[in-house]
């Protein structure tokens, strides 16, 4: 049986910048993707102090990783996006380029913002993690 996603902004909620507040999945198997880095397919980090850089290679990864389950990014039912900074410009700037990359459409679900001290990598200034639900 195929997963139906539903998105929903209710009406009593704020609007907001391209997310929904509530994703619903009625049935079906899920994935969920480790944190994907901006590390390259020899593990070297993409763009030391480069944000958009490492955005671009978060995304070429997260784009692969869906793939290998038979997933787009349409089908991701749940984000949550790490940035190296407590700057709203900064962090609002990685929103507009993840949002405008081929993995836009998984941010149109449930998906959270957040600005933190450190990665995993010296050098890191993005996660991401993301939830699918994968078609039948």
């Amino acid at each position: 049986m195929a997963s139906q996603i539903t998105r929903i902004n209710p009406a009593r909620l704020h609007e907001t910048p391209g997310y929904h507040h509530v994703t619903v999945v009625e049935a079906g198997r899920t994935a969920f993707l480790a944190g994907q880095c901006p590390l390259d397919r020899s593990g070297e980090l993409v763009g030391p102090d480069d944000l958009d850089a490492q955005i671009d290679q978060v995304a070429a990864n997260a784009v692969t990783a869906l793939s290998a389950v038979g997933a787009r990014p349409e089908h991701v039912v749940r984000s949550v996006i790490y940035v190296v900074s407590d700057d709203g410009a900064v962090l609002g700037a990685a929103w507009r380029r993840l949002t405008g990359s081929a993995l836009g459409p998984a941010f149109t679900t449930a998906s959270t913002l957040l600005g933190v001290a450190r990665l995993g990598f010296a050098g890191q200034l993005i996660e991401v993690d993301l939830t699918a639900a994968l078609p039948a």
